[in-house]
């Protein structure tokens, strides 16, 4: 091992450098202008596991933008890792709040800002260069390696799912490794059991057939844009529980030692709220901040469009308007059974004089798995030898869609283990990666890998 990390630590000039290339490709997968940037990012990953050593490697078309799989498989008995991530980042809006340009990454303070770092281009090239150095001074892996790194994570992986259920046989494996995910805090690091799912959707409030001056017509007819204050003034009490009759009836309660678990961890709150600029918490009566994020669902607007934009004014009654949506979702609840859930209730509560159009843009499942296996173990254990600290088992109240389709599919744990810290700024101006995260993420997957390769546990065997 100490040769491993040597290499890698020989190597970390190079490693960043050809990540820095990577995060300079305006993968943004979103906006159908960069589709030309998206496919060269995948091909630049393709490239990448080329010179590790990787074998099979090949760009699959998908519908969407393509996936790059590759495998190693010459290690007899042990078990296969399928480690995904995804090459595509998010859009960059609003652009001028960016210090630096956010495909020109940077350096500063020991971390490297750029649209990608945390989210996920910096942790994916944590497994490439981690299998790079046991490659180079073992001449082969410990264990059976696939990889399954997609292009449209950030537009809600329409194409991916299919593949996987079409390629289950190609990605059979014993666990999935998955680095897109965040500490707790800086001062305790974590492995994530369990995410949120999502339902996204988006209404359309309609009223007259054409924009109307506010004078000749104000007070005569309903304006949609304030049907649509209305709408979402509806959607939710004062704190935050949610008012669509039976969003609730799926939830599985937490229970007293989860709820302990939790509160063992810590509070978060003064961190969030010194992190972010704000000077209380809120939510759901009864729960806390991390109960409510981590164990019970959530359902915030994304987005309210419709009316005049421009500067100045424009006494106008806009002929629709409308808002886009997103809630998160805790195990058993069901992406599409919950948005039309929402939609029955939009539709009984939409004022007079206006309709609204409903449309289901995505969704993902929930998922949660057991942590007493030993694949969580062997990650806790190398995160714990590289960076001095035992991480907790937590939950998160994110999602990654294509897990659920993991554990569904291919019968296989994810073993969520990554490397962003909560103030990443991921999705957001001034994305960051440490640069002691990314370095050092390197070193805890190689060590992770080693030990994988101690499992008895393979595939035949299941």
């Amino acid at each position: 091992m100490e040769r491993v990390l040597g290499f890698i630590r020989d190597n970390r000039e190079r490693n960043l450098a050809e990540l820095m290339e990577l995060l300079r490709i305006q993968s943004i997968s979103a906006d159908s202008t960069k589709n030309g940037e998206t496919r060269r990012a995948g091909e630049f990953v393709e490239k990448v596991m080329k010179r590790v050593g990787i074998e099979n490697v090949r760009l699959i078309e998908t519908g969407g933008h393509p996936v790059v799989y590759g495998d190693w498989l010459h290690a007899p008995g042990k078990p296969t890792i399928l480690i995904y991530g995804h090459y595509d980042v998010q859009p960059v809006d609003p652009l001028a709040e960016w210090s630096t340009p956010p495909f020109e990454p940077t350096v500063r303070d020991g971390k490297l800002y750029g649209r990608g770092t945390s989210d996920d281009k910096a942790q994916v090239m944590t497994h490439l260069y981690a299998l790079e150095a046991l490659m180079r001074i073992d001449g082969k892996l410990p264990c059976n390696v696939k990889f399954f790194i997609e292009g449209e994570e950030e537009s809600g992986s329409a194409h991916t799912a299919p593949f996987v259920v079409e390629n289950r046989d190609m990605l059979a494996c014993d666990a999935v490794a998955i680095s897109d995910t965040a500490w707790y805090s800086r001062d305790v690091p974590t492995i994530v059991y369990a995410l949120r799912g999502l339902s996204y959707m988006e209404f359309k409030v309609k009223g007259p057939i054409r924009d109307l001056h506010s004078g000749s017509y104000g007070g005569m007819i309903m304006n949609p844009l304030n049907a649509v204050a209305r709408i979402i003034s509806k959607l939710q009490d004062e704190d935050g529980k949610v008012l669509v009759p039976g969003f609730y009836d799926d939830v599985v309660p937490l229970t007293d030692e989860e709820r302990q678990e939790f509160a063992a961890v810590g509070d978060p709150d003064p961190e969030i709220m010194s992190d972010i600029g704000i000077s209380s918490m809120w939510g759901e009566k009864g729960y806390t901040s991390m109960e409510r994020n981590w164990g019970r669902p959530s359902l915030d607007v994304n987005g309210i469009f419709g009316g005049f934009q421009g500067e100045g004014g424009k006494t106008v009654i806009p002929s629709y308007g409308g808002f886009k949506m997103s809630t998160r979702l805790v195990p058993n609840q069901r992406p599409e059974k919950v948005f039309r859930l929402v939609e029955k209730y939009i539709q009984s509560i939409c004022p007079p004089g206006v309709t609204v159009e409903a449309k289901y843009h995505h969704g993902g499942e929930p998922v949660m798995v057991p942590t007493d296996n030993f694949f969580i173990e062997a990650a806790r254990a190398a995160f714990e030898e590289v960076f001095g600290k035992r991480p907790a088992l937590v939950r998160e109240g994110a999602s990654i869609p294509i897990t659920a389709t993991f554990v569904q599919e291919l019968k296989a744990a994810p073993v969520l283990i990554g490397y962003g810290l909560p103030d990443d700024h991921i999705h957001s101006p001034n994305e960051k990666m440490e640069l002691e995260g990314f370095y050092k993420g390197i070193e805890t997957n190689a060590l992770m890998y080693l030990r994988f390769g101690g499992s008895p546990q393979t595939a035949h065997d299941r």
